[in-house]
């Protein structure tokens, strides 16, 4: 096979040699790095020349933490209500209206990005948008969900269903009946029953990894495949047999919410490991969800919500020996378990079912993922560390955003808001610190925003409303290097990857991303404003602005 020579500003992020200028690629993995003179003479006068100029060469980025099917549904199966950045129900109906005209086929409708606040949407006016079809509508972070009269019957949503979830998770009108908004475990069980087709998955995971890899990733750890529809394991599958997958998705399959048979559901994971996994779509491990999310109160606190005397959130996963159980089996079987973990409660009660597996396995190297970590206390950041386990921090949630900020004040005080999304902590006490966007559930995954709100903890001016007066918890800023880490040589190690990505260094995979910017010494105002270059994988340009 014909070498590649690729010539550029090379941070390798490998301590023995931080930087080159030079790399050889043989067979889509790394022959040689270092000074351009050798480079050349190695690569021979046929190799095939990928020259940057003055342009700079990282390793593939990482996203530790996002959902491939839901990406590329959204991107091109449903109306996108997150183009609007506050709330705005006359723009989101204009939105929604829009789409269903130029979709006059679908059978159903589904919209997403609704941003729940003080204004209290039901059925009813949903039906005054479509009122023949079913319309579902689900809020940004993925957890709640609004629907329309026909969808509510669609989905057996009655008096009956509500009163057996509990008034919480499906909210009812002052005659009982659901009023169309559910939260957490009946949007989980509705949403991936959903139907669609084996093509129409295949279309939306291309759609996906099209949107990754003009953002510079090359790999990613999909956090419950079949979060949105079971059918998205056997179209990664597919997709690898057919030869289309270029990003790398390392995976995490769903086990529900206190399972009857925790061990069951590990070898039902590892069979489908076995049965799926390939080079390009390969398991790691378990997700399962602890909580919800603070906005819609079902974020499990260590404390009550200050305006719900007596209740402290949504209790998910909650049966500490069934989690435990969950955890030894996985261990038995090389996966990890990944949780949903956004309240302080959920992160403590992770930390100690992780301690008591620990005792019974003896391993101290599980990876098990904590995603989220809203609210941590400092008793938990350290235990985090001892436990091995990996805390996936979202370095873009990190700033004070008006309205939320002003919510969480109301919902757990301000000298809790004010001490969230820690991140130095964590690096502080030695953990693994992986950045992860949560994409699509957020809006935005994003290589030169994340390394900025890393630092500033404030959004950049590009955004339209940005600014310091943005920041908060600024105490829990990152280096530049520390952020470079975290979503390169960090998150290979929790896909147990480490030995081949993550790092330029020879034997490992030619994954690079180019960008004509020092993210490493250039002023942080020229990070925000970097532009990316291409795309690498296995020595290949997959993408080029």
């Amino acid at each position: 096979m014909r070498q590649t020579l690729i010539l550029g500003n090379i941070i390798t992020v490998d301590p023995k040699r931080p930087t080159a200028k030079a790399a050889v690629v043989k067979n889509g993995v790394f022959a040689y790095i270092g000074d351009e003179e050798t480079a050349k003479q190695l690569a021979g006068p046929d190799a095939k020349v990928l020259d940057y100029g003055e342009n700079y060469i990282y390793p593939g980025f990482l996203e530790s933490h996002c959902h491939g099917y839901l990406a590329g549904d959204r991107a091109i199966g449903q109306a996108n209500l997150a183009q609007i950045t506050e709330a705005d129900y006359a723009k989101y109906r204009e939105i929604i209206k829009d789409f269903i005209e130029k979709n006059p086929q679908r059978d159903y409708y589904l919209a997403a990005g609704w941003v729940e606040n003080d204004v209290y949407v039901d059925r009813g006016d949903l039906d005054e948008i479509c009122a023949d079809k079913p319309l579902l509508v689900q809020t940004g972070g993925g957890h709640s969900m609004l629907l329309n009269t026909i969808a509510l019957k669609l989905a057996g949503i009655d008096a009956a269903y509500a009163k057996e979830k509990g008034y919480d998770l499906v909210h009812v009108d002052k005659n009982g009946e659901p009023d169309g908004y559910i939260c957490e475990a009946p949007v989980f069980e509705l949403y991936p029953n959903l139907p669609t087709t084996l093509e129409n998955a295949k279309e939306y995971l291309l759609a996906w990894q099209d949107i990754a890899l003009a953002n510079g990733y090359t790999a990613v750890g999909d956090a419950g495949v079949e979060v949105t529809n079971a059918i998205a394991v056997r179209a990664f599958y597919e997709l690898e047999q057919e030869g289309k997958l270029k990003l790398r998705t390392y995976a995490y399959l769903l086990c529900p919410d206190n399972p009857e048979d925790p061990k069951a559901e590990v070898a039902r994971i590892a069979a489908d490991r076995a049965k799926y996994s390939g080079e390009y779509f390969h398991v790691v491990g378990v997700k399962t969800y602890l909580d919800g999310v603070t906005e819609a109160h079902t974020g499990w606190q260590n404390q009550d919500y200050l305006d719900q005397p007596g209740y402290h959130g949504n209790e998910r996963f909650n049966d500490h020996d069934k989690m435990v159980e969950l955890i030894t089996a996985a261990d038995a079987e090389g996966l990890s378990v990944h949780v949903h973990s956004e309240g302080g409660g959920a992160t403590h009660f992770m930390l100690g079912c992780i301690e008591d597996a620990e005792k019974i396995t003896g391993d101290l190297d599980q990876r098990n993922v904590l995603a989220h970590l809203h609210f941590v206390t400092d008793e938990d950041i350290r235990r985090m560390a001892e436990t091995g386990s990996v805390p996936a921090v979202a370095p873009l949630w990190t700033p004070k955003e008006a309205n939320i900020y002003e919510q969480e004040v109301r919902y757990v005080g301000q000298e809790i808001a004010d001490q969230a999304y820690p991140i130095k902590s964590f690096c502080d006490a030695g953990a693994n610190v992986v950045f992860h966007s949560d994409y699509p559930v957020s809006p935005m995954m994003n290589v030169k925003y994340s390394i900025y709100m890393a630092e500033t903890r404030a959004f950049p001016k590009q955004l339209g409303y940005g600014g310091m007066e943005t920041q908060r918890n600024v105490k829990e800023a990152v280096t530049r290097e520390q952020s470079l880490r975290a979503m390169t040589i960090n998150v290979a190690r929790q896909f147990r990857q480490e030995d081949r990505m993550g790092s330029i260094e020879f034997g490992k995979l030619a994954n690079m991303t180019v960008y004509d910017c020092d993210f490493l010494h250039d002023d942080i105002e020229k990070v925000a404003e970097a532009n990316l270059v291409a795309t690498i994988v296995d020595g290949e340009e997959v993408y080029k602005a």
